[in-house]
């Protein structure tokens, strides 16, 4: 039976390793399968939507790559996965594993793969085994085939409210603190001053990466994120005309299970989310978000 892509290790040493900052080996793209089973389940216009055939094998349209910061690493988990692209040393917190770029994609089998590489992984992501603290943090990037990452923050930007209020306490971190309200260069103004590198989402031609995330504690805790960025880039891509609560409602089921059930946390994020949202197209501090910009 045809079973799709399978990830696997390289085989290369130095994929295994500690490298010195900035010396990882470069990341592999994981976005691309030749097998029609891995896509199997998806609706044909969301097939449109997220995927580009060219004739010989499927691309997502969409891809996304997380920075797993660590105090330490577990000693006998530090070896090549098919998740990671590398390990570096972090002068902010310690350890730095850096993800492949992987496929951004809705729920089904190709998904699940993705998922099932993050479980593989799993004494290097959990506090479990691999332990951090508030220094450290959970950088994601993202990038949408066909559009720069100026043309991708601005496309974004009026849905990132949700994502301010997740991570609302970095929110005056000094490493990601610039640009709040994700703003061009050539605009006038920009809330929390400008810096070339420590913006909340950080253009790097073609990707956005947000700085803003806090350190991963989980397996639970990576895929929820994915699956909340998947939400955001599809409604603000595919969806330009949509209601701000029509993908809140899209939301609520991740928010929530986030917050483990607890609906009264769920929907003071998503409340929240709203003010913040008004804060980065309007520069308006509603009460609720002073103490956080």
């Amino acid at each position: 039976m045809q079973t799709g892509i399978i990830y696997s290790n390289t085989g290369q040493r130095s994929r295994g390793q500690i490298a010195h900052y900035h010396a990882k080996p470069d990341p592999l793209f994981h976005n691309k399968t030749p097998h029609k089973v891995d896509i199997a389940g998806l609706k044909r216009a969301e097939q449109r939507k997220v995927l580009h055939f060219d004739g010989a094998e499927y691309s997502s349209r969409f891809t996304i790559g997380y920075e797993i910061e660590k105090n330490s690493l577990h000693r006998a988990a530090v070896k090549e996965y098919p998740l990671l692209c590398g390990y570096e040393r972090d002068g902010s917190c310690g350890y730095e594993a850096v993800t492949h770029i992987l496929p951004l994609l809705p729920a089904g089998q190709w998904r699940n793969k993705v998922f099932d590489l993050f479980v593989q992984a799993e004494k290097i992501i959990d506090d479990r085994y691999s332990p951090s603290d508030k220094r450290c943090g959970g950088h994601i990037t993202l990038a949408v085939q066909g559009l720069s990452g100026d043309e991708l923050r601005e496309k974004i930007r009026k849905n990132c409210g949700i994502i301010f209020a997740l991570f609302r306490k970095r929110l005056d971190n000094s490493y990601c603190n610039c640009n709040r309200r994700l703003q061009g260069s050539n605009e006038p103004s920009h809330a929390g001053g400008w810096h070339t590198k420590y913006q909340l989402a950080l253009v790097k031609g073609n990707k956005l990466e947000f700085r803003l995330p806090s350190r991963v504690e989980s397996v639970k805790q990576m895929i929820r994120r994915y699956e909340l960025f998947y939400e955001v880039v599809n409604f603000s891509v595919n969806n330009e005309s949509g209601s701000h609560d029509a993908l809140l409602k899209r939301l609520d089921p991740i928010v929530l299970s986030m917050y483990n059930g607890d609906r009264d946390k769920a929907n003071a994020v998503l409340s929240l989310s709203k003010h913040f949202r008004k804060y980065i197209l309007t520069g308006e501090r509603h009460q609720d978000i002073v103490p956080f910009v």
